[in-house]
């Protein structure tokens, strides 16, 4: 079943770098030093496709703690099968120590969890119309909500000095230490539906949460009996909550040490979990930045009013916002429709399989790797020599060729794939963990995910350009990895390859670092955190697959003089 996807629109912009950086160290020049109107002739731009090795990596439990986005739901809009997203976050207060008032009277608990969404036409009474493009799939999910009695530490006890505790998808923090179910689910907190069943536009008859583009509107009556809107959202999960538990468990406890600080306060509330299930076998995944204010659980109550008045007994209504976090983490448990299973790292893979979340990556061996025992083959020395000339010192002292753009090209297997590919696949290096030169030097865009780094990163070719039209093709731009390897730094480091949800995230001031694998023979085994953050995943021709059209490759287009 084809589900509404992320909103996406492609610009293209050509780039052309010509790749020769200006230092004493990396310059070199060809025997004319110049391509000018009269010598314009003396050179010839040629291109070649070079083999690659290509292979999957499974993946065990990653981490997911303190993610830059998080995820709720069920997704099963891909030919891997079905990934439920559960969630567990800490508890902030807005100020601690709080004093509530006098004669404290609770009237409701809102969660608000907003999708995010793009306002699409505005009436002239002032209704809205959302498009929201943070949701996968449009069927119901049954969401229950509990105190966790489970700690969630700051730091680990077993590890260097003030090095960060690490959560992963699978409930656990380590290998040995597994978060149990019965810790998670400690207390339920209930979700108050209204007399008539529904409550807003969140929930269905049976309580279950429904995927709306509605907004929310809250009115009131004015003196002259008009009715009025006070306040508009925008589409998301918003209920109420049981007011009972929050009272006794918040407002009841004023003066108490538990409200004095965020770790008294993290002791004494541990954190709320959100677990979700699927409704006829179905469901949808909600997409979310928990880091945002909007996101929160809210308190209304009412108490004496503190402001300056005659009337001793006038009240006023009192709102708590508590965010989510400090620490927060996603769980994933994963039923695969097909089994992943790591590739061949020495010959490569027929098939490429790419999935988010705890699922898998590939990777990437140019050149064959650093030198192979078939004489037939070429290594990288040999590719190197080919287009520059190197001293005894293994300095680079001249070009024979000047690169002008070098891509990697995969194509997706659209028999097996079928639906739910994702836009944008991501490059790195998996030695240094972190993106390539390429990705720093490309300003195409660094705002707007679906037109951020789309020299580098092209995104998805589909048939006749079609949004839903079938996936085809990856282009991915690693000009500059190449002149590295040619000019600076003759490391021919293995890449990586992975699903994205937002290629920003891979910038280490916005999503952070690399996250770990849960790797019992590789401890340093990391991925990127934007893989993380997505569900989708696709299926790519590898260097082995049967239909050579379509087989991995990576071609360079490159300037030489002619002889």
């Amino acid at each position: 079943m084809k589900k509404h996807k992320f909103a996406f629109q492609i610009v293209t912009i050509l780039i052309f770098v010509f790749s020769i950086i200006a230092c004493d160290k990396d310059f070199a020049t060809l025997d004319s030093d110049i391509i000018n109107e009269d010598n314009a002739t003396n050179f010839e731009i040629s291109s070649e496709q070079y083999d690659i090795i290509t292979y999957t990596d499974a993946l065990g439990p990653v981490q997911t703690n303190n993610l830059t986005l998080n995820s709720i739901g069920i997704y099963d809009d891909d030919v891997y099968g079905r990934t439920t997203s559960s969630f567990l976050t800490q508890l902030t207060l807005p100020n601690f120590d709080p004093e509530f008032g006098e004669e404290v009277e609770i009237d409701s608990v809102v969660l608000n969890i907003p999708y995010s969404s793009l306002v699409s036409d505005v009436d002239e009474d002032g209704n809205i119309e959302y498009e929201i493009d943070s949701v996968l799939g449009d069927s119901p999910i049954k969401l229950s909500i509990f105190e966790s009695n489970y700690f969630l530490r700051d730091f680990d006890p077993n590890g260097d000095f003030d090095e960060s505790q690490a959560y992963f998808s699978n409930k656990s923090a380590s290998e040995s230490e597994p978060i149990s179910e019965a810790l998670l689910e400690s207390v339920p907190i209930n979700i108050v539906q209204n007399p008539d069943g529904v409550n807003s536009v969140s929930l269905d008859t049976q309580g279950n949460i429904i995927v709306s583009d509605q907004g929310y509107t809250l009115t009131e009556v004015n003196d002259d009996g008009e009715t009025l809107v006070t306040l508009r959202q925008p589409p998301g999960i918003r209920v109420k909550l049981d007011t009972a538990y929050w009272k006794s468990k918040i407002l009841d406890m004023e003066g108490d040490a538990v409200l004095a600080s965020q770790n008294n306060f993290s002791e004494y509330l541990r954190g709320i979990y959100f677990k979700a299930e699927s409704v006829n076998d179905d469901g949808s995944l909600i997409i979310f930045n928990p880091s945002f204010e909007t996101y929160n659980i809210t308190i209304y109550y009412t108490r004496l009013s503190i402001s300056t008045s005659d009337d001793e007994d006038a009240t006023e209504q009192v709102e708590i916002d508590m965010g989510f976090g400090p620490n927060r983490v996603n769980f994933f448990d994963n039923n695969f429709a097909i089994s992943i299973n790591d590739g061949d790292p020495v010959n490569g893979d027929a098939r490429l399989y790419l999935k988010g979340g705890e699922g898998s990556v590939a990777k990437i061996k140019l050149f064959n790797g650093d030198n192979f025992d078939d004489g037939d083959d070429m290594t990288f020395d040999d590719w190197r020599n080919e287009f520059v000339d190197i001293d005894e010192n293994g300095e680079v002292v001249r070009s024979r060729r000047l690169v002008n753009e070098a891509n990697l090209v995969f194509h997706v297997d659209q028999e097996i794939v079928q639906d739910g590919e994702p836009e944008r696949i991501y490059v790195y290096d998996v030695e240094n963990k972190t993106f390539l030169r390429d990705y720093f030097l490309d300003v195409t865009n660094n705002t707007l995910p679906s037109f951020s780094k789309l020299s580098h990163l092209g995104p998805l070719q589909r048939v006749d350009d079609e949004p839903d039209g079938e996936g085809i093709k990856y282009k991915l731009r690693i000009t500059e990895h190449i002149n590295n390897l040619l000019l600076r730094d003759s490391t021919n480091v293995e890449l990586g390859l992975s699903v994205s949800i937002n290629i920003n995230l891979e910038n280490p001031t916005i999503g952070g670092p690399q996250r770990q694998v849960q790797d019992n023979v590789d401890t340093d085994f990391t991925i990127p955190v934007s893989s993380i953050m997505t569900p989708r995943g696709t299926v790519l021709h590898g260097n082995t697959t049967e239909d050579e059209s379509r087989r991995v490759y990576l071609e360079i287009f490159y300037t030489e003089p002619n002889n």
